[in-house]
């Protein structure tokens, strides 16, 4: 399981401090689904980090017994000077792979073609997207952080989005940050909501929509 145990985050900024999430007490089980709700600049992202180890909570405990993903959507992990391929190559020998193993599965499901042979701080925001989302499904996961990842592509690369995470991954927890009230209510067993520095955890899915359509 995940455990988020009184965890506070605090940016600094021009000697200022802005606490973006306080107290917040969370556990994540295997194969729950959990729904992140907030307006734009509220913290999803942040805790989604946080949760993924991307960043260090300013205070709190995170305990963890199950490997989580890295931030769908977030691309700040990749070597911006080398290629879609050197970082399949990089995360293969990371997570002890065969490389042509990632390799091909990171060609078929970004549909990303020859640009996979340019460095990636030469790729669109999507493109970077498309290839995060496929290096993380080339390596399994317990536990998936999804930042609005959905709503990269076209239709058609969406739908396998969906097939890959919500119906071959069915049996794996899920993190997911999202607008659309409508997923959430599809796939998710429980939801947060951000606001105002604060996450409130509801086991009612239909309470925190209600909530959160009233922010």
């Amino acid at each position: 399981m995940i455990r988020c145990e009184n965890i506070c985050k605090a940016y600094k900024h021009g000697g200022l401090t802005k606490k973006v999430l306080q107290d917040l007490n969370l556990a994540l089980y295997p194969g729950e689904k959990v729904g992140l709700l907030g307006r734009n600049g509220a913290g999803k992202s942040t805790l989604i980090k946080l949760i993924g180890g991307v960043e260090l909570p300013s205070s709190g405990r995170i305990r963890r017994s199950m490997s989580t993903s890295w931030p769908l959507g977030f691309g700040g992990g990749f070597q911006g000077s080398l290629t879609g391929y050197d970082n399949a190559r990089f995360i293969a020998r990371i997570y002890g792979r065969e490389y042509k193993e990632i390799r091909d599965f990171v060609a078929e499901f970004s549909e990303l073609g020859g640009q996979l042979r340019m460095p990636v701080k030469t790729y669109s925001s999507g493109m970077r997207a498309r290839l995060a989302f496929a290096l993380s499904l080339a390596i399994e996961f317990d536990c998936y952080l999804i930042d609005e990842i959905i709503a990269v592509g076209d239709q058609s690369f969406q739908r396998k989005c969906r097939f890959e995470l919500f119906e071959k991954r069915e049996d794996r927890a899920m993190v997911l940050a999202s607008h659309d009230t409508h997923v959430v209510r599809e796939i998710c067993d429980k939801a947060i909501i951000v606001h105002r520095g604060k996450a409130t955890v509801y086991s009612d899915i239909n309470e925190a929509l209600d909530i959160y359509d009233q922010l």
